[in-house]
């Protein structure tokens, strides 16, 4: 009967370790706050956090989890924000958000949960005290998003190294998405006339140049 009981259990600790527990959630996040700010897991916390769990803070995984937490502020989760990402994907430990780790990265993947990823990215990279995202956030957010799907990103980067923009805004970050999706390589599809921002009508000129200017030298070098 003894021996019976303490299969039982020991069968029960497996059972209850595998089920989602907000308390055992809970006191996962506070290994990562300060005494002073319990609520609130800051840059610090997460470099802490990441180490934990194998993954480097500029991963794009992260992205996906603070968009599954709906996080505000990039470096920074809430209580609230920990709890609502974690229980909707039953984690409550090291090892059960590494088995989803690569559930998190197939979301990129789909279309429809890219380009809401996508669009939060926007909201959440920003200073919260202006209204656009600075071009340095948004150069290294464009590579992270788009730098290994978009055969034009490489061009687009140099042309924003080039441009006279400091910041870019909402409309013309989607439209930068919408672009990468729908123009081809050759911009062959691309319509002047169109409602792109400027922005990307100023891009396809200026790509336009550095092709005929990179046909002709190497037709002169031909000749």
């Amino acid at each position: 009967y003894c021996c019976s009981a303490r299969r039982y259990t020991k069968s029960d600790d497996v059972s209850n370790a595998s089920m989602f527990s907000q308390k055992r959630c809970i006191t996962w996040f506070r290994e990562y706050t300060s005494p002073d700010d319990t609520d609130t897991l800051g840059p610090e916390g997460m470099e802490k956090f990441c180490e934990d769990i194998g993954v480097e803070p500029e991963n794009v995984v992260m992205l996906v989890l603070a968009y599954r937490m709906n996080a505000r502020q990039m470096g920074f989760f809430t209580l609230s924000e920990w709890l609502k990402g974690f229980s909707e994907l039953q984690c409550d430990s090291i090892s059960k958000i590494q088995q989803k780790l690569e559930y998190l990265r197939n979301q990129l993947n789909d279309p429809y949960t890219f380009k809401g990823i996508y669009r939060y990215a926007y909201d959440f990279a920003r200073d919260k005290d202006q209204r656009s995202m600075d071009m340095d956030t948004a150069r290294v957010m464009l590579q992270l998003l788009l730098g290994k799907h978009w055969p034009l990103f490489t061009q687009f980067a140099q042309f924003l190294d080039q441009s006279k923009y400091k910041v870019i805004n909402k409309d013309q970050w989607c439209n930068i998405l919408e672009f990468s999706r729908t123009i081809n390589h050759d911009l062959s599809n691309y319509d002047l006339d169109g409602a792109w921002p400027v922005m990307l009508d100023e891009f396809v000129e200026w790509l336009k140049i550095q092709r005929d200017e990179g046909s002709s030298s190497t037709e002169a070098r031909g000749s």
